[in-house]
């Protein structure tokens, strides 16, 4: 990691991370490897009593995540769009669901009632929101920890393009520190904990010039 406690605004003091919100596919279909992390992902923050916010579907990785944190006592809310909810792609056992308009407000939301990232493997969906999110952070909108779950290597290309966009200078060295990656799903109250801190200022060095 490139972070430094010399950058203007940097405040190396954790913020309590009480409250995750995990990005996933929906999809059934895919290996079971990818449910077998989502178990393990959820039952571990369940255990330590972090709240999940999630997608708030019932099928994919979005229903394991669920389901598997409910199973072993935990928190979880749902936030899905209204044409998501009249389609039947709800949970229907997450008591705590937040119905929302559209999507860009769903994405607004998750940021807003969370203080961690994480992101599962997941299609195009997951992707906007992890990028998303890097931009955001990027931008100083919010500093919460973000960690790529890289499961099998899945998001090998992604983190391969991350680092292209560095190295030719389209981000910042520096911007490396906006999210963190790991392959053991348990690992993941270890990884929000030594996440890098990030600056509130971070507009100021956004751009580069």
């Amino acid at each position: 990691m490139c972070g430094s406690e010399e950058k203007t605004g940097y405040n190396p003091m954790k913020k309590s991370i009480n409250t995750v919100c995990i990005y996933c596919a929906s999809s059934n279909q895919i290996p079971q490897k990818y449910f077998e992390a989502a178990k393990q992902l959820s039952q571990t923050l369940a255990e330590a009593g972090i709240h999940i916010v999630y997608g708030g579907g019932g099928t994919g990785l979005m229903g394991q995540v669920a389901t598997t944190a409910m199973q072993h006592g935990g928190h979880v809310t749902g936030i899905i769009p209204a044409f998501m909810k009249a389609a039947k792609w709800d949970h229907p056992e997450v008591e705590n669901m937040h119905i929302v308009t559209d999507m860009h407000e769903r994405k607004r939301k998750f940021i807003e009632q969370s203080n961690a990232i994480i992101a599962l493997p997941g299609g195009c969906g997951t992707f906007e929101e992890l990028f998303e999110a890097i931009t955001l952070k990027q931008l100083g909108q919010h500093t919460h920890p973000i960690i790529i779950v890289n499961v099998d290597g899945f998001y090998d290309p992604i983190l391969q393009m991350l680092n292209k966009v560095v190295e030719e200078r389209f981000m910042g060295e520096h911007h490396r520190d906006c999210w963190s990656v790991i392959t053991d799903p348990t690992t993941i109250i270890e990884a929000i904990e030594n996440a890098p801190g990030w600056p509130d200022d971070a507009i100021n060095t956004a751009a580069l010039m």
